[in-house]
């Protein structure tokens, strides 16, 4: 069904922002659809059987619809051009409604512990029938469905949002699951376990919401862009035009919304090459760059010495010490600054987050290794940057 109205309504000549906006509008629609027909029929079965644990999970399907709703307003809302008060668009928007929509989940959890609590202190029997069996079952087959086209949709057009609703439908797969559980035992061997079952089954609900707040709080705080993103676009980079491009360094890159990414970085260049011809190669790699991942790219040009004996061979040898020093750390921007008793060598050095040393400490600590292997002549001037 999903593949067929996917066809019928998103068609492969749209533009990328155009078909992410329909797949998230029509996962929202789908779900709302499904959720309202569990909710009906889980509603009247918890109604029939007297089970707090069905009449809960039938609710957190109410719930669910509700979050569709969140969702598709939430990519109507990022599919907004970018304004004078919104200069980079409204992309995020679509993590807001990944927010919102785990706090309901959240929400539905508390409720359903309150209700299990309740239900354990003034506990009654709950009615069984085959019906009540099969409404169970047809709930657990048709979450399974909308977890399966959600995450795929999700992993397709990089959504966290759709991400979080995949998530909640197998959290809802294994509740109805073990609320089916907890009525054939009771059923079958007389213990009364409707209470401690819809304990458990917020439980799941409870981490499922936890999970999703995460991963809609981490992009709108700002996360370290994944390592294989990070990989593959240095390696653009420096495929470009090796004659020009010899580096880069202090990449920055800012999501403000999938597909909405804005890329920084330093380009090394020889400085010894023909400006206008460095520079024309910088505005076409930001192009390239722009085209290939959908973003705004600005690229900032360092100019390095790459003819001069003196400051090649000092650059391998600084280099060689902070690998030796310690291979977690970067070294790049390197320059020198001759004089008549002494000698800087200027740098930076990149520190990873956490880590176990001072600046003061890297700074001192390399300071004697480059008197000790180079020359008591040099000193440093390090700027410490950190990733």
């Amino acid at each position: 069904m999903f593949s067929l109205l996917s066809r019928l309504v998103i068609k492969p000549e749209y533009p990328m922002d155009k078909q992410r906006t329909l797949w998230g509008t029509l996962c929202a629609l789908v779900g709302i659809g499904l959720n309202i027909f569990l909710f009906g029929i889980k509603l009247t079965a918890g109604l029939i059987s007297g089970s707090v644990a069905i009449t809960a999970d039938a609710m957190n399907n109410l719930s669910d619809a509700g979050s569709s709703i969140v969702s598709m307003v939430g990519f109507k809302l990022a599919a907004h051009e970018a304004d004078h008060e919104h200069p980079f668009g409204h992309g995020r928007m679509e993590y807001v409604a990944g927010l919102v929509i785990s706090g309901l989940i959240l929400l539905v959890a508390a409720e359903l512990f309150k209700t299990s609590v309740n239900k354990i202190i003034h506990p009654e029997a709950t009615e069984f029938s085959l019906l009540i069996v099969a409404i169970l079952l047809i709930s657990v087959l048709v979450k399974c469905y909308m977890f399966f086209y959600n995450s795929r949709v999700g992993k397709n057009i990089n959504s966290s949002t759709l991400m979080a609703v995949a998530k909640d439908s197998i959290s809802d797969t294994g509740a109805t699951s073990l609320v089916l559980v907890a009525m054939l035992i009771e059923h079958f061997f007389g213990f009364a376990i409707d209470g401690y079952a819809g304990i458990i089954v917020s439980f799941f609900i409870f981490m499922t919401g936890v999970s999703a707040v995460k991963d809609t709080i981490d992009p709108l705080l700002g996360v370290m862009p994944d390592d294989d993103f990070i990989e593959e676009l240095e390696s653009f980079i420096m495929d470009f035009n090796q004659e020009h491009v010899i580096g880069v360094h202090d990449m920055m890159i800012h999501d403000y919304g999938p597909s909405r990414k804005i890329i920084s970085f330093h380009a090394e260049v020889p400085a010894e090459g023909d400006i206008l011809e460095l520079h024309d190669t910088i505005d076409l790699l930001e192009q390239a760059c722009n085209k290939r991942y959908n973003c705004l790219t600005t690229i900032h040009m360092d100019p390095v010495i790459t003819k001069d004996e003196r400051v090649t061979t000092l650059r391998e040898a600084m280099e060689t010490l902070v690998n030796e020093y310690d291979s977690d750390l970067n070294f790049h921007d390197f320059r020198v600054v001759f004089g008549q008793t002494h000698t800087n060598l200027i740098f930076d050095v990149v520190l990873p987050f956490g880590y176990s040393k001072t600046e003061d400490m890297v700074k001192s600590e390399l300071l004697s290794l480059v008197h000790e292997k180079i020359g008591n002549q040099y000193f440093l001037a390090i700027n410490f940057d950190r990733r």
